[in-house]
């Protein structure tokens, strides 16, 4: 898939920045490192890894959730692994001046990571725990591509009134920010079934409607791809109802977060859905999931998700076999039952020990 990366040299080695983050991030994050150390040997490849704070933990020992070391580590890197940020002291703490999540956001502006890709697809041996009937999620694959740095997120101005009664937010976009997230969207159709769904709200909103105007512009120069529109609404109904007729769908920020968390429970489980935030400087590889602060320490957390998004960091970097090996090794071991207790029929392993026995499969 067609993800940002630097560049790199002959001899395959390659600069991981590692935030483990929060929660349960630092347990599912080891065991990822587990499986791109096991990938390096059997490839011969070198990874050198370089960890940096991020979220709570970073706001606890520094007061920034993303700080410049942090930052410099990312810069300087080839790609980052990334677990989950969130921490309940903050969350239940309506005065706090400084979130983990700022560091989220500051960490995609920083890094000019502009789009979110979130692969959909089920598992064989998991179907049974979608909510959604057999016959609609059996050989669902799709992808949701989200814009990640424009929109009401980041529009400005943005808060209240003196007496507090009414609050405002601003949705901005401009052609280039569309152009250049339409362009990703084209070549990864382009890598898959030629299918690209455009989502907007272009009947009522004035964003939508420049979103629309610029793709349509975009179309001739791109007439390989067969090119559809379809209304937010719309498209969330037919996610449930049809999801195995999308291939590659496109959409702006609020749009793409929402629809993207909804796209999760057709796979029965959070914990098996993985991303990549493309980058203007690097990209960023992390589980769709939270941090999961309940399970931290507990050694109970599914990495599945995390070591699929070690899987795309492989592809990202251009070693599309290593990142195949990675995901057959997965597919094996939920086949084989070889998983933590959220998605166990019976016996039930430790986070730890799928990351050891998905380890041992690859090399």
């Amino acid at each position: 898939m067609p993800v940002t990366a630097k560049k790199h040299d002959i001899h395959m080695n390659f600069k991981i920045a590692v935030l483990p983050g929060d929660g349960i991030g630092p347990e599912i994050v080891e065991q990822a490192l587990k499986v791109l150390k096991a990938v390096a040997l059997k490839f011969n490849h070198s990874f050198e890894f370089t960890e940096g704070l991020v979220g709570a933990a970073a706001i606890d020992q520094t007061g920034n959730p993303y700080p410049d070391d942090t930052h410099r580590i990312c810069m300087d890197a080839d790609a980052v692994i990334f677990g989950a940020i969130g921490d309940p002291k903050y969350d239940n703490d309506p005065k706090a001046r400084v979130r983990p999540e700022q560091g989220l956001l500051a960490m995609r502006k920083k890094l000019g990571l502009y789009a979110n890709i979130r692969p959909v697809a089920t598992f064989p041996s998991l179907i049974h725990k979608s909510p959604l009937r057999k016959d609609l999620v059996e050989g669902a694959d799709f992808v949701v591509i989200r814009e990640l740095t424009g929109g009401i997120y980041f529009g400005e101005p943005s808060g209240r009134s003196e007496d507090g009664n009414k609050a405002y937010d601003t949705n901005i976009y401009t052609k280039e920010e569309v152009r250049r997230i339409v362009n990703l969207a084209f070549e990864y159709a382009r890598k898959r079934n030629r299918r690209l769904t455009v989502v907007d709200k272009a009947n009522v909103l004035a964003t939508s409607r420049l979103w629309r105007e610029t793709v349509q512009e975009m179309v001739p120069d791109n007439s390989d791809i067969e090119v559809d529109y379809m209304f937010v609404d719309n498209a969330a109904m037919q996610i449930i109802q049809w999801p195995k007729k999308f291939d590659v769908m496109v959409t702006e920020n609020m749009f793409g977060d929402i629809l993207s968390d909804e796209a999760s429970v057709i796979t029965g489980s959070l914990g098996l859905l993985p991303s990549a935030s493309v980058g203007i400087h690097t990209s960023v590889y992390e589980p769709i999931h939270g941090s999961y602060p309940q399970a931290a320490g507990r050694n109970i957390a599914n990495p599945l998700a995390t070591i699929l998004s070690a899987a795309m960091l492989l592809e990202g970097l251009g070693l599309t076999s290593e990142a195949s090996a990675v995901r057959n090794a997965v597919t094996n071991s939920m086949d084989k039952g070889i998983v933590t207790e959220d998605i166990a029929k019976g016996k039930t392993y430790s986070t730890s020990e799928v990351g050891d026995w998905i380890t041992g499969a690859i090399g």
